[in-house]
């Protein structure tokens, strides 16, 4: 009677408290955007109003969006709690609100998989070890199907009518602001909420299940492009290259390929948690893309994920193709522009590197005076406020965790990264949601938004926090340390 559940970390502040309920909802989906995509094709290609119609092949998109896709969401929430055995609870109990709903049930899959599988968590802590031997696997059997059973009609009962009537309410306000052309407004919370690491969880926590009800009914939805859209970060990425401070601007083409085509959105969320303003850029991106959608009336047949260019293209609608694109180009344009122009189109970047300049000569003429009337320069007096974080040699590293909020995203680059420069070493490089590092990591890397998060889930372990995906200097002394058996701090 094993589980596989890590208990959420308790991490400190509102943020910290969305992020890692947004984690939660994401790890549900996100495992299973394969089988999104899946139905997306099959749904674009074979719906009569898709590029192949074909009725016989069309018949599979009902049955799997109302019940295979739920009942994976369902499995998924389940494993989390429980593992194996939450993840067969989680199912049975999902077919609970399935059945009858005529709706697909992303949101009461999301709720009554986990809830199923924590119950039998429950009753698995109350039996351990009371059971005598020889009768393991009866109870384990046994309890598995009374408690999926039970709480199958509990759903059935009065969950997935709740939750049915939630769902409406939410994709009838979704219409609502659609028929009203106040969708582009949304970008004011979403561009925001995205550089904090909450995209995943806004895009397949809220959008996803919406977007996939609103295309089951009409054969495409916006909501899909609302977060995905490769435009905002990419015209932010070209201005910051074009106008940002000159010592990260190498770094910029690099992070917009990865962006752009390989859909890891996460690698331009640094560039404007370094200067906030430009969050202003991506509101405008993020606005000026959706209003374009509305207006054209592009959508999508499923999410695309990642949110790269070339996942855009096989969900596209055929009617739609041109405003999405358009839509993209428009909101690049819009972000570059703005972006460049809170730069000052390179002015502000020179202001600052010349303080920098500036204050840095002051600083060692500083250290030269003291130099000259000790004899010596003073010794560094530790801050009795800085936080005591752990260190560890290079020579003892045996594996090193790249933390991500979900698991799957600028950890699994930044991890492929390290792997490639630490392949004649003798290390472990593997990639984790920041709530779940596991407990025999040496190093934990992750951006330092998260470093909070890690330090609570990770107590103990040496926290190595990073500004920006692609060159940065911590990474690189990190690799330095363990090729050179050097001392790593956190």
């Amino acid at each position: 009677m094993s589980s596989e559940y890590t208990p959420p970390v308790q991490g400190t502040g509102f943020k910290a408290t969305v992020q890692r309920i947004g984690g939660h909802l994401a790890g549900m989906v996100m495992p299973n955007i394969g089988a999104f995509i899946a139905w997306g094709l099959i749904t674009a290609l074979f719906i009569p109003t898709g590029w192949l119609p074909n009725e016989e092949f069309g018949a599979l998109v009902d049955p799997m969006v109302k019940v295979l896709l739920p009942v994976l969401i369902g499995y998924t929430g389940g494993r989390l709690v429980h593992g194996q055995r939450g993840a067969v609870v989680g199912a049975v109990a999902t077919m609970g609100i399935v059945v009858g709903a005529d709706m697909p049930m992303f949101l009461g899959a999301m709720l009554i998989g986990p809830l199923a599988a924590y119950v039998l968590r429950l009753f698995d802590g109350l039996v351990q070890d009371r059971v005598r031997p020889g009768f393991e696997m009866l109870v384990d059997n046994m309890s598995a199907g009374v408690i999926g059973a039970g709480v199958a009609l509990l759903g059935n009962w009065g969950i997935g009518p709740v939750m049915q009537a939630i769902a409406s309410a939410a994709e009838a306000g979704a219409n609502w602001m659609i028929e009203h052309g106040l969708l582009p407004l949304v970008s004011v919370v979403v561009e925001p909420a995205k550089v904090l690491f909450l995209n995943n969880a806004i895009n397949h926590g809220v959008f996803t299940p919406i977007g996939t009800a609103q295309a089951a009914e009409t054969g495409q939805s916006i909501m899909f492009m609302i977060e995905s859209n490769p435009g905002p970060g990419l015209g932010l990425l070209i201005a910051f290259w074009m106008f940002g401070p000159r010592r990260l601007r190498p770094s910029v083409p690099a992070a917009g390929i990865i962006h752009f085509l390989g859909g890891i959105h996460e690698i331009y969320f640094p560039y404007v948690l370094m200067k906030p303003r430009l969050i202003l850029a991506v509101i405008a991106g993020g606005a000026t893309g959706v209003g374009t959608f509305l207006i054209t009336g592009a959508g999508l047949v499923a999410a695309p994920s990642p949110g790269s260019i070339f996942a855009y293209l096989p969900v596209m609608t055929p009617g739609g193709w041109w405003g999405t694109l358009l839509g993209i180009v428009l909101a690049t344009a819009a972000s570059f522009l703005v972006a460049a122009a809170l730069m000052g189109f390179g002015r502000v970047a020179r202001r600052e590197e010349a303080a920098e300049a500036a204050a840095a000569e002051a600083e060692s003429a500083q250290a030269t005076d003291h130099t000259d009337d000790a004899g010596a320069a003073p010794a560094r007096v530790p801050d009795l406020d800085e936080e005591d974080d752990m260190s560890i040699q290079g020579n003892d590293v045996k594996k090193i965790i790249v933390a991500c909020d979900a698991g799957m995203g600028s950890s699994v680059m930044l991890a492929s990264q390290l792997r490639r420069q630490l392949a004649k070493q003798d290390v472990t490089v593997a990639h984790t949601p920041v709530n779940s590092i596991p407990a025999d990591a040496d190093v934990v890397v992750c951006h330092q938004g998260l470093a909070d998060r890690a330090r609570k889930s990770a107590p103990g372990k040496t926290i190595i926090p990073v500004q920006v995906f692609i060159g940065d200097p911590a990474v690189n002394r990190l690799i330095a340390a363990v090729k050179g058996g050097g001392a790593i701090d956190g």
